[in-house]
C-alpha cells in the first residue's frame, strides 16, 4: 500500500507559519507585517522554511505524517501563486538551503513533504513574460503565452492575453507549446529529485489535456514512484483519477458533506457560499452516509485511501469561523475526518481553534501561545491522529453503514464500530449491531475507555454526550 494511503496531511501556508533562520539572497531590507496584526492581501509576515523545519517536532507530537506546503518558488505575492522562477525557492522563505535543511529534519521524523505546483499560469515577473514586455512580437518566446496584441497592457485592468481569471497579474501558459511543455516537466521532475515527496497540482482542470498530465505523471514517477500526486479539482473527478494522471484530488466533496451533517444551524451559509464550498446542503445521518457511500463507490479502493480529505483550506474560511465559534462541532467534524476512509488533511491552525473569513483572513499568522489554544481542539486532533496509528484498520478499511437515523450515525471501519452523535442531545448506543461486533464479546470505546457487552445483536453501550463519537473495538 502507498505511504500516502490514509497518512495524517497537514497544510502550511509558509509567509505565516514561524518566523527562524536567515533569510537567503537577496535578502530583504523593508519592515514584515507584525505578526500578530490581521492579514492583509499584500502584506508579508517573513515565515521560512527554516521555521516550518524548526517546529516538526510540535507535527511530530501532533501525528503529522506528510506537509502540503503551499507555493515555495520564487514569486511577488505572499500566496507565492504568482510564480517568477520555478527553480528557485523564494528568498524571503530562506531559499533552496532552506528547504534542504527542511526535508532533511522532515525525513529524519518520519514526515513526507510535497509541493504546490502552478503549471497553469506564471506571475508577470517571470522570465518569459518580461521577455515579451521588453520586445513585444520579436520576442522568441510570444508562444509561451496566449497573447492577443501588442504591445502588452499588463498593468490594464483588461489584459490583451489570457489570464486566470481575468487577473493581469497572472498570464496563462500556453502549455501545448512543446517548449513550455519540456520546460514544466522538467520542473516537475527536478524538484522530485531535489527529495520533495509528491506534487499539489493548483488549477489542473484549467490545463484541460490529459496528455500533459499523462506525460506530468510518467516524469514524476520516473523519478521516484512512491510520489503522491494530487490534483485541486473542487467536484467529482472520475476523469483525473483512471490510474493515469492523479493519485488523487483535493476531496471537497467530502468537506461539504460533513460540513452539512455537523453544522446545522451553526453553520454560516451565507460565508460559504462567497467561497468555493458554494451552498451547503443541510444532511441528517441517512443522507450523509448516502453522501459518503457515493463519494466511496466512485472510486477504486486505492483511490478512496489516497483521497486528500480536508474541512478548510486557504481557499476557505476557517473551520470554527464556518460554525461560528461551536468548539463541540468544530470537535465532531475533525474526528469524522479522522474516522472516513482517506487521507486527513488539517490546514495550519486549525488544530488549535485559529479563526478567520474570506482571504486574506484566514491566512493569519499561527498563533503559537499556548494559553490561546482551544486545548480540546488540539487534543482531538492528537488523541484521532495517534489512534490511526495504533489501529491500521482505521486507515486502511472500507466504509460500511450500520445505522443512520436523524443526527446519529453508526459505521464500521473494518472490526472497529464508529458511533456518532451529532446532535445536542445525548443519545443512549442502544442501536442494532447487524453483526459489527461480535456476540457476547466485551467491546471498549477507544476513545472514553468505557466497556460494554453487546446483548440481543444491540450495542447497548452508555449515553454518548452531545457531538461527540465512540469507536468501539472487541477486547
Amino acid at each position: 500500500m502507498a505511504w500516502y494511503e490514509g497518512a495524517f496531511f497537514y497544510q502550511i501556508f509558509p509567509d505565516r507559519f514561524f518566523r527562524a533562520g536567515p533569510p537567503g539572497k537577496p535578502a530583504p531590507a523593508g519592515p514584515l507585517e507584525p505578526w500578530e496584526a490581521p492579514p492583509t492581501l499584500r502584506g508579508f509576515k517573513g515565515g521560512t522554511l527554516w521555521g516550518v523545519a524548526e517546529k516538526i517536532p510540535y507535527l511530530a507530537e501532533l501525528g503529522v505524517e506528510a506537509l502540503y506546503l503551499n507555493p515555495i518558488f520564487a514569486s511577488t505575492a505572499n500566496h507565492r501563486y504568482h510564480t517568477v522562477d520555478y527553480f528557485q525557492v523564494d528568498p524571503l522563505l530562506g531559499g533552496n538551503a532552506a528547504f534542504r535543511h527542511l526535508l532533511e529534519v522532515a525525513h529524519a521524523h518520519g514526515i513526507r513533504v510535497i509541493l504546490d505546483g502552478v503549471f497553469n499560469h506564471t506571475g508577470r515577473g517571470f522570465f518569459a513574460f518580461q521577455h515579451l514586455l521588453e520586445n513585444g512580437e520579436q520576442s522568441p518566446y510570444r508562444d509561451w503565452y496566449h497573447v492577443k496584441g501588442f504591445p502588452l497592457h499588463a498593468y490594464s485592468p483588461h489584459p490583451n492575453y489570457e489570464a486566470w481569471w481575468g487577473n493581469p497579474e497572472l498570464p496563462k501558459l500556453k502549455v501545448e507549446t512543446p517548449a513550455v511543455r519540456e520546460y514544466l516537466l522538467a520542473v516537475a521532475e527536478h524538484w522530485i529529485r531535489f527529495g520533495a515527496d509528491g506534487w499539489r497540482l493548483d488549477v489542473p482542470n484549467e490545463i484541460p489535456d490529459p496528455e500533459f498530465w499523462r506525460a506530468f505523471r510518467r516524469r514524476v514517477k520516473g523519478a521516484n514512484p512512491e510520489a503522491y500526486i494530487v490534483g485541486e479539482i473542487w467536484e467529482e473527478a472520475d476523469f483525473w483519477l483512471q490510474g493515469d494522471m492523479f493519485d488523487a484530488t483535493m476531496n471537497y466533496p467530502l468537506a461539504r458533506a460533513v460540513l452539512g451533517f455537523v453544522g446545522g444551524e451553526a453553520l454560516d451559509q451565507e460565508l460559504a457560499g462567497r467561497c468555493g464550498f458554494g451552498r451547503i446542503e443541510p444532511l441528517q445521518a441517512l443522507a450523509f452516509s448516502h453522501r459518503l457511500e457515493n463519494l466511496f463507490a466512485r472510486y477504486r479502493p486505492e483511490v478512496v485511501r489516497a483521497q486528500m480529505n480536508l474541512l478548510t483550506s486557504h481557499d476557505t474560511p476557517r473551520l470554527l469561523t464556518l460554525l461560528r465559534g461551536s468548539l463541540e462541532r468544530a470537535r465532531l467534524a475533525l474526528s469524522l475526518l479522522f474516522l472516513l476512509p482517506g487521507s486527513p488533511t488539517v490546514y495550519y491552525g486549525e488544530e488549535v481553534g485559529m479563526e478567520g473569513g474570506l482571504d486574506p483572513d484566514n491566512r493569519g499568522g499561527m498563533v503559537w501561545a499556548e494559553e490561546r489554544w482551544r486545548k480540546e481542539l488540539w487534543e482531538t486532533v492528537r488523541r484521532l491522529a495517534h489512534l490511526r496509528k495504533e489501529h491500521p484498520g482505521l486507515r486502511t478499511a472500507p466504509y460500511g453503514r450500520v445505522y443512520a437515523v436523524d443526527g446519529h450515525l453508526a459505521f464500521t471501519r473494518g472490526p472497529y464500530l464508529v458511533v456518532v452523535n451529532a446532535t445536542p442531545r445525548p443519545f443512549p448506543q442502544d442501536i442494532p449491531l447487524h453483526g459489527a461486533l461480535p456476540r457476547g464479546a466485551q467491546a471498549v470505546d477507544l476513545l472514553s475507555g468505557a466497556l460494554c457487552v453487546p446483548k440481543g445483536g444491540r450495542l447497548c453501550g452508555p449515553e454518548l454526550p452531545p457531538f461527540s463519537v465512540a469507536v468501539w473495538a472487541e477486547i
